[in-house]
């Protein structure tokens, strides 16, 4: 009896944990900088599929330590998205607190390549709430990557034409 006693603590001491990864990549003809400044942006996040709105005020630079709240699309729920790592240039690292159960670890990372830019977006969930979560948000984890080298070659291109505008103009154009 004695023997089993340790045994049943210990048990009830481990928890049922899981955790899921994945990693989605695209190519784009945009800048780093473009695109850098598209992830950093924490007040527009109208490129993300899973995040509608954030509370984070206009002008403020993503650094590690920063908290703030964001609602997501899928619910009304706020959640709280904790800064982890930020290489300028390179990689932004959050780690998302939705519920006790289940915390998710989104990094982005951007690099420049022969052929353009790549982005990659790697998610992590862990918690015994992540296979369920990870069935919800699946099809949209998948388009994180792409819609946001849409948005920032969008960007580009509103650049670039707002340019050729200018210097379109004579200096007898009124």
């Amino acid at each position: 009896m004695f023997g089993f006693a340790p045994k049943f603590i210990r048990y009830k001491k481990r928890r049922f944990q899981c955790s899921l990864a994945r990693t989605y990549q695209a190519l784009s003809s945009a800048s780093v900088d473009d695109l850098w400044q598209k992830i950093v942006d924490l007040t527009d996040v109208s490129w993300h599929p899973i995040i509608a709105s954030t509370n984070v005020p206009n002008g403020l630079v993503a650094k590690p330590g920063l908290i703030y709240q964001a609602v997501t699309r899928l619910s009304p729920i706020p959640i709280q998205i904790f800064v982890e790592r930020v290489r300028p240039g390179e990689l932004f690292s959050v780690r998302i607190l939705v519920m006790p159960g289940l915390e998710e670890q989104v990094t982005y990372q951007v690099k420049s390549t022969v052929c353009g830019t790549r982005v990659s977006y790697s998610v992590t969930l862990r918690g015994w709430l992540s296979p369920l979560l990870w069935s919800l948000m699946r099809p949209y984890a998948a388009r994180v990557a792409s819609d946001l080298v849409q948005a920032a070659e969008q960007k580009a291109l509103q650049a670039v034409s707002g340019k050729l505008k200018r210097s379109n103009q004579s200096c007898l154009d009124f």
